[in-house]
């Protein structure tokens, strides 16, 4: 393990300072400009990024009532009240587990305080999904 004198930490820092101060300069010196307007870009009306700022007469105004958003819908599906699967996870010391959907694969977290039977990892059960706990 080697030890340095604050001397030698004091000479390192001051030529990281002086790499630093020339880099900075070698930098400033190599720009083509740093002025705000070089470095701004424009963009057309197709979202095109382009150099020059658009002429202002060529400008087109669009009402916001001809503008149309739209998403496209999930059909409405049927989903069962009761539903089928496994015991993935159980922690019975913690009190929560995650049980396995056998359709769609889902997996879905309960607490012991929603459980009507005792359960062990494996068990197959019958289950309802209250809404905004979906996990």
């Amino acid at each position: 393990m080697a030890t340095f004198s604050k001397k030698e930490k004091e000479k390192k820092r001051l030529k990281k300072r002086e790499e630093k101060k020339k880099k900075k300069e070698e930098r400033k010196n190599n720009s083509q400009g740093g002025d705000l307007d070089s470095m701004i870009a424009w963009v057309d009306e197709f979202g095109n990024i382009v150099d020059e700022k658009p002429d202002p007469e060529q400008k087109k105004t669009i009402k916001a009532k001809d503008i149309e958003v739209s998403v496209s819908r999930k059909e409405d599906e049927e989903i069962p009240a009761e539903r089928k699967g496994h015991v993935d996870f159980f922690n019975d010391q913690k009190g929560f587990g995650f049980i396995k959907e056998q359709e769609t694969k889902e997996r879905f977290f309960f607490h012991v305080n929603g459980l009507i039977d005792d359960v062990v990892e494996g068990n197959l059960v019958t289950f309802e999904v209250e809404m905004g706990l979906k996990g």
